[in-house]
C-alpha cells in the first residue's frame, strides 16, 4: 500500500483491518507492507517508510518535500525488488503514486494495481491526461464519493463504489455527554474545537486566522473553552507557540480528537476529510483553507481554477451543508459572524444538522471497508 498524509493512514489503516478479516474468512494469511503512517503499522502493516510529515496541498507549498518524496519512492522500488508483491494498493497521494504506478507499469507490467480513493480529479482537475495516467496505472479502483466513480468510468476504469470507509467508523458516533466527561467539562459549557492543522503548511497558513477568531469569539463569550486536538506530535510546539501567544482559554488534546468534536458545541476546522468525521458526530462546523497566496493567485488566474465547493461535506451531494471560507474570503470578521450564528441561532444549527442527515443516506450503509475488501482480494485472486 502507498499512501501519504494523515487522512491517508486513517484510510488505509481501516482498510488493512478490513482485508485481514476478510482474508481470515477465506482461510488466507496476509503480509501487508506500506508507505503511509503509525495508524497503518498498528493496523498489521510492516511500515517502509512514514509520509504523514511529508505531505502538502499546493505547487509551491510541495517543493520542499520533493527530495522526501523521491526518497520514499527509492526505498519502495527497493523493496518491491526485495519482497515482490500479488497486489499493490494506491491510496490518494497523488503525484507520488502516479510516478510510482508509471514506475510499476514499466518494471512489473503484469503486476496488478488497484486505486482506492483516487485524488479528485472530478473536482479540480486541470488536465485530462493527468486523469487519464491515473486510470492507466491502475487496474481497478475502488471509488469513495458517486461522483467519483462515476468520473473515472468515463475514462475506461474498472470502478466500484461501495459508500465512504468513515461510515464504519461512526456508525455509532462517541456520546457528548461521556466525552465532555472524559475531557473534565461540565454539561453547560461553551466549547469550540479548533482543528487547524495537519501539515506544517496549514500551522502557518491556517492556524492564525483560526486563532485571530477564537480570539474574537473569546472577546464576545468570555467563558468559552477552546479545545485544540493534534493530529501530529511534531506539529505541538509550534501550534503551543501559536495559542500561548494568541492568548485564548485553549485545551490541547493529543490522541482524543474525536472526543474534542463530539464534547465541541461547534468545530472551526480546515478543509478535509476531518469535516466529514464533524459531520457523522452532528456536530456544527465552519471550514476555513489558505494556501501559500502566490500558489492561490497561480491556480486562480493561471490555472483558471473556479470550485463550487472545497469540503467533502458540500461536494458530496453538492449542496452548501457547511459554510467554507477559502483564501480571500477566509477573514476574521466573515468566519467570526458565521461562528457566532452557529452559536446563537438554533435555526442556524437546526438546517446545518438536517444536511447532515441527507449527507449521511448518501455516504452509504456500514460495512463499506469490508466490502471493498473482499472486492479488492477477490480481484487479486482472479488475477
Amino acid at each position: 500500500m502507498s499512501t501519504g498524509e494523515v487522512s491517508g493512514d486513517l484510510q488505509g489503516s481501516l482498510l488493512i483491518q478490513a482485508l485481514h478479516r476478510q482474508a481470515g474468512a477465506l482461510g488466507l494469511t496476509l503480509q501487508i507492507s506500506a508507505v503511509g503512517g503509525q495508524r497503518m503499522a498498528k493496523a498489521g502493516a510492516h511500515l517502509v517508510g512514514d509520509t504523514t510529515a511529508i505531505g502538502s496541498v499546493g505547487l509551491l507549498e510541495a517543493i520542499p518535500y520533493l527530495l522526501p518524496t523521491f526518497k520514499m519512492q527509492h526505498q519502495i522500488k527497493q523493496h518491491l525488488q526485495q519482497y515482490p508483491a500479488d497486489l499493490v494498493i494506491f491510496i490518494d497521494y497523488m503525484n507520488p503514486n502516479l510516478n510510482l504506478g508509471k514506475f510499476l507499469r514499466q518494471c512489473y507490467p503484469t503486476l496488478p494495481t488497484a486505486y482506492y480513493i483516487a485524488p479528485q480529479q472530478w473536482v479540480w482537475t486541470f488536465s485530462e491526461k493527468e486523469t487519464q495516467s491515473l486510470v492507466d496505472i491502475s487496474d481497478k479502483m475502488v471509488a469513495v464519493f458517486p461522483q467519483e466513480a462515476e468520473y473515472y468510468r468515463k475514462f475506461g476504469a474498472e470502478v466500484a463504489y461501495f459508500g465512504h470507509p468513515l461510515v464504519d467508523q461512526f456508525a455509532t458516533p462517541p456520546d457528548p455527554v461521556e466525552a465532555r466527561k472524559t475531557l473534565g467539562l461540565g454539561p453547560d459549557d461553551l466549547v469550540v474545537t479548533l482543528l487547524p492543522a495537519s501539515r506544517w503548511q496549514e500551522v502557518k497558513y491556517v492556524l492564525p486566522i483560526l486563532l485571530a477568531v477564537a480570539q474574537q469569539i473569546q472577546k464576545t463569550r468570555p467563558g468559552v473553552q477552546f479545545l485544540v486536538p493534534i493530529s501530529m506530535g511534531k506539529l505541538r510546539p509550534a501550534i503551543e507557540r501559536a495559542i500561548a501567544e494568541a492568548k485564548i482559554n485553549a485545551q490541547i488534546i493529543e490522541g482524543q480528537g474525536r472526543l474534542a468534536i463530539a464534547a465541541a458545541d461547534l468545530v472551526l476546522n480546515k478543509s478535509g476529510t476531518v469535516n466529514l468525521e464533524v459531520a457523522l458526530m452532528n456536530v456544527p462546523q465552519v471550514v476555513v483553507y489558505r494556501l501559500n497566496p502566490l500558489t492561490a493567485r497561480i491556480a486562480y488566474y493561471v490555472l483558471k481554477c473556479r470550485l463550487d465547493y472545497v469540503s467533502p461535506v458540500n461536494l458530496f451531494i453538492n449542496k452548501a451543508i457547511v459554510p467554507e471560507f477559502i483564501q480571500w474570503e477566509a477573514t476574521v470578521d466573515a468566519i467570526t459572524a458565521a461562528s457566532l450564528t452557529l452559536l446563537t441561532d438554533s435555526e442556524a444549527r437546526a438546517a446545518m444538522l438536517a444536511g447532515y442527515s441527507e449527507l449521511r443516506e448518501c455516504m452509504g450503509t456500514p460495512g463499506v471497508c469490508d466490502r471493498a475488501a473482499a472486492d479488492l482480494l477477490s480481484f487479486a485472486l482472479r488475477r
